[in-house]
């Protein structure tokens, strides 16, 4: 009999049962010990599990620990939730904790035998980890400021709660071919990155002050990279019905044979774009509105940092870059002082792994952002901090052949270091993996991780792309270079480049990384 391809064998898995199916089984295994079956490992993602790499466990520790990944939805977390997540992190996760680039929360060492307990903790505060990861429809990522920015064009929070809920634990969405990925935007920059959704609605104002959503499918990065099609209008009352009927289509006619294939915007590669708004056009009750050229802002200036006044009377909110999105328990502990001691109630995450404290007392604003940068949650960062990403990296995930996290801080300090005068900003992202998961395509610089020869002998370091950005359809996303070097030579190959570039005649950095591109 021939050996299963990976396709089949996840497929096979998800018919057999359905991912939602393995939370009992979860229970079961966390009361008797038994070990876990290699198969229900696989189902276990449907409720945000990852087994995860034992680069940093002890060889004479047998445990199968689990990253969890918890949805945040609209990206937020309360201050009573914030103090959960906190007590998970020390009691549970071995006090890790990192935000992502889909406005979820990651732990990292969590044991089968602790799921009952940290599930249970979880939903006391109103969070959950249904379909945080899986083949199904992923968290919706929306702007972090919504309802509050007064430069907003639309509050979208209730239609971003309204399409979470249709979608959390639904079966009918449960065995798709591979992810999908949904956001949702009010903001007047194009802060959710619509251009690399499976399915996305900008808030757009007619001339008659109407909100009206322009909708676009199937954007992606890694073996998907491709900018999504805008293919018209709709109004608010109809997004989650073409949510729904887009779903469909792509659950109905997704590759299940090939999962490098396997993505919405695979379907409308093959179709063509027409035939595929022709399909989903057949599917609806009412009628898409013809598309037309919108202007969007480049991914450059999709920033909400520093202090805001909010829409909110006698409120700011402050938004802050983190190293990666990584926090840990000691930056949630000095987070949740400072909420109260400032009385702010709660913050959002970004796409770009920061966050933004949403609710603090304008009195207390200046205050507390100069006490968020003694501690490194930086509300006026560098230009090198603002951007730069991370994915989980070799400590934690398994496809992993680089490190990241610490990497990306250490190139930012040191960069800071060299050039504190520097006036541009410089997006950098450091992934793992060729798999993108830092989105390094959408990058100034985006670090690859990959095995290359130092001294005639191969060692672990990374691959080089440049000069990614969004701006609707004139994105590009970043190019080829051919450049290799050690981990260990990072932080000095770009301050080689930097250098190289000031001394120039160029007026742009990105015009000068052009120059690298192969």
């Amino acid at each position: 009999m021939a050996k299963e391809s990976k396709a089949q064998r996840v497929e096979r898995i998800k018919k057999e049962k359905d991912g939602l199916d393995v939370l009992q089984d979860i229970y079961l295994y966390a009361i008797t010990g038994e070990e876990v079956d290699p198969e229900d490992i696989d189902r276990f993602k449907w409720y945000g599990l990852y087994t995860q790499n034992r680069n940093l466990q002890a060889e004479d520790d047998p445990t199968l620990y689990f990253m969890l990944r918890v949805k945040l939805i609209s990206g937020e977390l309360t201050l009573p939730q914030l103090k959960m997540i906190a007590e998970i992190s020390e009691k549970y996760a071995r006090g890790t904790a990192d935000f992502t680039t889909r406005q979820d929360l990651q732990f990292h060492y969590i044991r089968v035998v602790d799921l009952p307990e940290v599930f249970r903790l979880l939903d006391t505060v109103g969070l959950n980890t249904i379909f945080a990861a899986g083949d199904v429809p992923r968290n919706v990522v929306s702007c972090p400021v919504n309802g509050i920015d007064k430069d907003e064009i639309s509050d979208v929070r209730d239609v971003v709660e309204k399409i979470n809920e249709a979608l959390k634990g639904n079966k009918a969405f449960s065995n798709l071919p591979r992810k999908f990925k949904i956001g949702v935007n009010g903001c007047s920059k194009n802060c959710m990155h619509h251009e690399m959704q499976d399915l996305s609605f900008n808030a757009v104002k007619q001339e008659n002050g109407r909100i009206q959503f322009a909708v676009s499918v199937g954007g992606g990065l890694a073996s998907n990279r491709r900018v999504a099609d805008h293919i018209g209008f709709v109004a608010p009352s109809q997004v989650l019905p073409l949510t729904k009927a887009v779903i469909k289509i792509y659950r109905d006619n997704g590759n299940r044979e090939n999962r490098r294939k396997a993505r919405l915007g695979h379907i409308i590669e093959n179709w063509g774009i027409e035939r595929f708004r022709e399909v989903l056009q057949n599917g609806l009750s009412f009628k898409i509105k013809t598309p037309n050229d919108i202007e969007y802002v480049h991914s450059r200036y999709r920033e909400h940092f520093g202090i805001n006044e909010s829409k909110e009377e006698g409120k700011s909110f402050i938004g802050c870059a983190l190293n990666s999105g990584h926090i840990g328990l000691e930056g949630l502990n000095k987070l949740i002082e400072l909420f109260e001691r400032y009385e702010a109630t709660a913050l959002k995450a970004t796409v770009t792994q920061n966050i933004i404290i949403t609710s603090v007392p304008t009195k207390n604003a200046e205050a507390m952002a100069k006490e968020l940068e003694e501690v490194g949650i930086s509300p006026f960062p560098s230009n090198f901090k603002a951007r730069v990403q991370a994915c989980t990296g070799l400590n934690f995930c398994k496809f992993a052949i680089s490190e990241t996290k610490e990497k990306a801080k250490e190139v930012v300090d040191y960069l800071e270091e060299k050039f504190p005068d520097f006036d541009e900003r410089v997006a950098i992202s450091i992934n793992g993996c060729p798999n993108s998961c830092a989105h390094s395509h959408i990058a100034d610089i985006g670090l690859i991780g990959t095995k290359v020869k130092k001294d005639g002998q191969p060692v672990v370091g990374y691959e080089m792309v440049v000069a990614g950005f969004l701006h609707g359809k004139e994105s590009e996303y970043a190019q080829k270079t051919g450049i290799k070097f050690a981990q260990e030579d990072t932080k000095e190959y770009i301050e080689g480049m930097i250098k190289e570039y000031k001394a120039s005649s160029f007026t742009s950095f990105r015009d000068y990384l052009l120059t690298k591109a192969s």
